[in-house]
């Protein structure tokens, strides 16, 4: 199951490579840092719910909305060139509100209004993200490069909140907007020494709503890929207790303080390391359907032991463990996703995928956040457990009497009934 670590591929870590990755790295510190200090920020202010929400409504649902509009453009133009422009216009909005807050105008409604811009731009640029990787890498190195890519994700992640800490500590969060305008410049600049081979276009049509009819049908229609989509719609919805309620659980069950809720964001984000250090040796994966299965298994048994942790050193071993799974998945979704699709249709069938995934977490959230002053968060988190593995038995099942075209050869635009696996 698991490939023994090959040796670095002579056409794998290339200049191409390197540099996006390290493009891609530097302009997601810079937005995490601000999205860190923009929620926090809020917090002292208002120590208000609504306004928390509202915030957190601000930075998903306009990436949800826009995200068809951006996998067609992914598709249409040039997927460097929108990845760069996308960069340049969540920095100017971000420098233009950083200079209003050195000005004197600190509005609130302001930063939500700038947190919603922002997730334009994410919406619109995470499509071409995903689909510009298969350009970049050999299809036999896009596990482990997916891999590296999740590792350094995990360590800037762990820097940004201490970043964004330290601004908001000791100067002003003006400082903290100014370094995602000067990460996003490098990002560009970075991106632009970038050499992308271009793709055959599938068709060509005059209408906008001719090829986002076409990139919907597509992926329904994949057997495959309709099947990832409702895996990703039921399993990210799932993972919202997990995501939103532990701190809860923590302060209930535990004891506060700001020490046990780090803690618990660093032992994920540590996991997460680890898992995606995994992935880079060892992530080239074959069946990639029967991993994605174990690991969604792995995610609720690890739920459902959150729910009964007896003490806080076992939640935090346990936490750890999730957060090793959690790159895991993600990566091999990506890469199959990656693998069976058209390259022409790459950026509308993960724009499809962003809206579900990023759609399910504010439904999660309505759903499971109410229901957390009703019952306990332990028997909420068991069921979600439970319902987890359900999930990936379920999925796995699904899957079984469908060759998987482990050759590499994505399906037929039209095609309903894959090719049958070479023996």
């Amino acid at each position: 199951m698991f490939a023994k670590p090959p040796p670095a591929e002579p056409g794998l870590f290339t200049r191409n490579v390197l540099l996006f990755l390290a493009g891609q790295n530097v302009s997601l510190f810079g937005s995490s840092v601000v999205g860190f200090a923009i929620i926090w920020y809020i917090t002292l202010e208002t120590s208000s719910g609504v306004w928390i929400t509202l915030a957190t409504v601000c930075s998903l649902l306009p990436q949800v909305i826009i995200s068809l509009w951006g996998g067609v453009w992914a598709d249409r133009y040039n997927r460097k060139l929108l990845i760069m422009v996308t960069d340049g216009f969540i920095a100017l909005a971000t420098l233009g509100l950083a200079v209003a807050f050195w000005a004197g105008f600190r509005s609130l409604e302001m930063l939500l209004a700038i947190s919603a811009v922002r997730s334009l731009g994410a919406g619109i640029q995470t499509p071409a993200v995903n689909a510009i990787f298969p350009q970049l890498v050999p299809r036999e190195g896009l596990a482990r490069i997916q891999g590296i890519n999740q590792t350094l994700n995990s360590i800037f992640m762990l820097l940004a909140p201490a970043a964004g800490g330290a601004v908001l500590a000791f100067m002003d969060i003006s400082w903290a907007f100014l370094i995602d305008v000067v990460t996003a410049a490098a990002a560009i600049l970075i991106t632009a020494f970038i050499r992308v081979k271009k793709i055959e276009r599938a068709s060509v049509h005059d209408s906008f709503f001719a090829d986002l009819r076409e990139g919907i049908v597509y992926a329904f229609r994949h057997p495959l890929l309709i099947r990832i989509i409702a895996c990703y719609a039921c399993s990210f919805f799932l993972f919202v207790p997990a995501g939103i309620l532990t701190p809860l659980q923590i302060g209930r069950s535990f004891g506060g303080g700001v020490w046990r809720l780090t803690a618990n964001e660093i032992v994920w984000t540590v996991g997460s390391l680890a898992g995606g250090v995994f992935m880079s040796l060892y992530g080239n994966f074959k069946d990639k359907p029967k991993i994605i299965s174990l690991c969604l298994a792995a995610f609720g048994t690890a739920f459902g032991c959150l729910g009964m942790a007896g003490s806080f050193p076992v939640f935090l071993a346990i936490m750890a463990v999730a957060g090793f799974f959690f790159p895991v998945i993600a990566t091999t979704q990506t890469v199959f996703i990656q693998e069976i699709t058209q390259p022409a249709m790459m950026g509308r069938v993960f724009s499809i995928i962003q809206i579900v995934s990023a759609g399910a977490m504010p439904f999660g959230i309505l759903f499971f956040g109410p229901m957390a002053d009703i019952v306990s968060v332990e028997s909420i988190l068991i069921v979600s457990g439970i319902l987890l593995v359900l999930v990936g038995a379920l999925y796995y099942r699904s899957n079984r009497n469908i060759a998987i075209p482990y050759s590499g050869e994505p399906f037929a635009e039209n095609s309903v009934t894959p090719p049958k696996k070479n023996d």
